[in-house]
């Protein structure tokens, strides 16, 4: 089968970065699905993985962790799904990635594809949608169904792939957001997804909220350079308030403040359940079958922004080298093999 693999680990400059491969096709058991992989999608998850170190691999390994495509076989104990379902899904970051024709992934992480969308447009919402469902719902505990109505969020890093999905879940639970862009394009694009209001986050943030007329905010999350925007954060967060982070920090987080205030800080990670093979891994399956209803009842839109095809090394290269520049806006889809 087609693939596209790394065996060192190269700046994307670099033509070896990612190379077009064929690989063995892989074979079903338990309740892995064997999916036909139709479009995938790009996220710094990618950039990060593939970024320069001195590991080489003995065979070539494969990224990405979002596709959509037809299930082609099942495993001995598949209850969930069946041969010519079509499917979305984020992966597992232990296993081979969906840069290829065909994937293994387990039935407990995948979603049933929503009836509205086309492969492409699929593609670029299950990485994302979870990560920002768990964000909020499963790490911040706010309530789907609109408990939390009319409480303020802010989100940092509102034109990325996780915060544009993100403002319209947190709309769906009717939270009031405050997103943050800094261009035109991406203050644009925030609005477009729903957000309340837009703030410039290389502009101190206070002034910016102050004018608003608040003083805190009640959930934060960060969804771009924990490190840049931890004091900031802290100083906005309300008494007894809660902070959500998906970047990992690289230097220590000063928790003085978080104490006085009572405030609590949790991470996301949307790996972890496929990772450790939770007894909850079950819920990203039905978390995709809840998104994908979404969009089907028209409560959610398609992140997607660019499309490049078809899916191979020099089109994966263009995509990681968008998202490493810190200025794409949106998902970043590739489609169709060659």
């Amino acid at each position: 089968m087609k693939a596209v693999g790394l065996t060192r680990y190269l700046p994307i400059e670099d033509p070896e970065s990612l190379m077009d491969v064929e690989l063995d096709q892989p074979e079903a058991n338990g309740r892995d699905l064997l999916v036909s992989v139709k479009a995938i999608a790009v996220n710094p998850v990618d950039t990060k993985v593939r970024a320069p170190k001195a590991n080489v691999e003995t065979s070539p390994k494969v990224l990405g962790w979002d596709a959509a495509g037809i299930v082609e076989a099942v495993g001995p104990d598949v209850e969930l799904f069946q041969p010519g379902d079509e499917v979305f899904y984020a992966g597992d970051i232990t296993r081979p990635g969906c840069n290829a024709e065909y994937q293994l992934i387990d039935e407990r992480i995948v979603g049933a594809k929503p009836k509205s969308l086309g492969f492409s447009e699929a593609a670029a919402i299950p990485l994302t949608a979870i990560t920002a469902y768990e964000a909020f719902f499963d790490r911040l505990n706010l309530d789907v169904e609109g408990a939390n109505s009319g409480e303020t969020l802010l989100i940092v890093g509102g034109a990325g792939g996780v915060g544009s999905i993100g403002i319209q879940l947190a709309k769906l639970a009717g939270l009031t957001v405050i997103a943050t862009a800094s261009r035109p394009e991406s203050t644009a694009w925030v609005q477009k997804q729903g957000a309340d209001h837009v703030v410039n986050h290389f502009q101190p943030l206070r002034p910016q909220i102050e004018a608003l007329g608040l003083k805190y905010i009640d959930q934060i999350a960060l969804f771009n350079n924990t490190d840049q925007h931890w004091e900031t954060a802290v100083d906005l967060i309300r008494p007894q308030g809660k902070i959500v982070s998906i970047v990992e920090n690289q230097e220590p987080l000063a928790q003085s403040m978080m104490k006085t205030k009572s405030a609590t800080f949790v991470w996301e990670f949307m790996y972890t359940r496929s990772m450790f093979t939770t007894p909850d891994m079950i819920e990203q399956h039905h978390l995709l079958n809840r998104v994908a209803n979404w969009i089907d009842a028209g409560k959610l839109n398609c992140t997607i922004n660019e499309i490049l095809s078809p899916i191979n090394a020099e089109n994966l290269r263009a995509a990681h080298k968008t998202l490493e520049s810190g200025r794409s806006i949106g998902k970043i889809v590739l489609q169709g093999w060659k």
